[in-house]
């Protein structure tokens, strides 16, 4: 038996990358490549296992959406422009709202708004220009937003960095920030009191 027919054989019984074996996930890269401003793709199969997270890359204005460890979507962004930018870190959502308006900036609409933080930071609907222009918030596109927030959960993982992420669908699952029961319960609990405005630190 030849070395190349034996090397054959042994690789046969190797279990390949999970990602490997997922083309759906690698057409949402693929697309991801050549997307524009406001471009967008959502491929989420509610039956796989695994929770959501999301990666916002502040360098390429692009966020990626993972079930687990698969990449379900990838959209364009517009994060904080200079002043204002968007902090680097992990993140858990804290909120979430179909519809809010800014405390902070003219009553603006957020239409799908995640909160991240208490003092002004959410992924929500909005303009997409092309480079960093919010107060902050990450700004996604409508539709993408409204698919993103029917997924999520509170508690969900989010992500900001400020790398290039040069192949996203190879992403491995990150340890998640975890929120017990009683923390998501008392999330949920003052999610009213927030949303109509009675806290000075509503999302930008």
């Amino acid at each position: 038996m030849t070395l190349a027919l034996r090397l054959g054989l042994l690789l046969s019984f190797l279990p390949l990358p999970t990602m490997a074996q997922e083309p759906a996930a690698l057409a949402v890269e693929r697309a991801a490549v050549a997307m524009r401003p406001g471009d967008h793709r959502w491929a989420d199969d509610p039956a796989l296992p695994g929770p959501v997270s999301i990666v916002v890359s502040v360098p390429m204005q692009m966020a990626f959406v993972y079930r687990g460890d698969r990449l379900i979507g990838a959209t364009t962004v517009s994060t904080g422009k200079p002043g204002k930018m968007t902090p680097i870190g992990e993140y858990t959502i804290l909120q979430k709202r179909p519809f809010h308006r800014s405390n902070l900036y003219n009553n603006a609409p957020m239409p799908f708004m995640q909160r991240l933080t208490w003092d002004g930071v959410a992924l929500h609907a909005g303009n997409l220009p092309g480079f960093p222009a919010s107060h902050g918030c990450i700004r996604i596109p409508t539709a993408f937003a409204r698919q993103l927030f029917e997924a999520t959960q509170l508690g969900g993982q989010v992500a900001v960095v400020n790398d290039v992420i040069a192949f996203p669908a190879y992403r491995p699952a990150d340890v998640a920030p975890q929120l017990s029961v009683d923390g998501i319960g008392s999330l949920a609990s003052r999610d009213d009191g927030v949303s109509v405005g009675t806290r000075r630190d509503a999302p930008r």
